[in-house]
């Protein structure tokens, strides 16, 4: 059982990243029904496209939530700005733009780019989480912010996609260059994930900072966590019941 935390003292370090680690705990991503059904080889390529036209909305903006961010981050925090920035460059204007990757496979699983990015191909539950980024990034301190965003969302990827890409390539057939995108993010986000921890870590100077992180790495979670598990209920649970 996860210790109670005492809300009106500062937390150290350590005891804090345990707690945003417990934050996480029983709301991974990767245990949502959707994610299990991909790990045991139990989806077809239509149900990836619907994955990917979802995934586009949820992390297509990813540069423009963190541009919010970076726009509330002072600027004496320079290692944060930096890491903001970088990240932003990763994904927009690196050698390929991470959602070019991300629209090759779908596209490999039949859907278009067009319908990739067209916001109403995806559902409701994804459009939401869409509306929380952005409204974290723009409203919330950048330190909560990146916990949200940055530890509760993208930290989780490499666990996500570890589990994903060998059925990928086993099960469902695709080539490396077509699943290049999974390939990529579990390397970056590992990267990626673990900054994100140390500017919350090394950022949220008061109780008050601790706990708001606290609890925007649960929420965030528990976004991501209902984002996979609607894409299940939504595309995949009437087919697999049929068969």
């Amino acid at each position: 059982m996860t210790q109670m935390l005492d809300r009106t003292e500062l937390l150290s370090p350590e005891d804090f990243r345990v707690a945003l680690q417990d934050a996480i705990k029983g709301r991974e991503a990767k245990n949502a029904s959707f994610s299990k059904a991909w790990a045991d080889g139990k989806l077809e390529r239509h149900h990836f496209a619907r994955w990917a036209e979802n995934h586009y909305t949820y992390v297509g903006p990813f540069a423009d939530y963190l541009g919010y961010i970076y726009g509330n981050t002072p600027d004496h925090m320079t290692d944060a700005k930096d890491f903001l920035l970088q990240n932003m460059y990763e994904e927009e204007l690196a050698d390929i733009r991470h959602t070019d990757l991300l629209i090759r496979f779908g596209e490999a699983c039949g859907t278009t780019r067009e319908a990739i990015e067209d916001p109403n191909t995806a559902n409701a539950v994804t459009r939401g989480l869409q509306a929380w980024c952005y409204a974290t990034a723009m409203r919330e301190h950048y330190v909560v912010a990146t916990a949200a965003l940055v530890v509760g969302l993208k930290s989780q990827v490499p666990s996500i996609y570890k589990k994903q890409i060998v059925p990928l390539r086993e099960v469902y057939g695709f080539t490396e260059d077509e699943i290049e995108f999974f390939d990529l993010h579990i390397t970056s986000d590992e990267v990626h994930g673990e900054r994100g921890f140390q500017i919350v870590l090394e950022g949220a100077t008061t109780p008050e900072l601790q706990q708001r992180c606290l609890q925007f790495v649960r929420w965030g979670a528990e976004m991501r966590y209902a984002y996979t598990r609607s894409l299940y209920d939504t595309y995949v649970a009437e087919d697999l019941g049929a068969a």
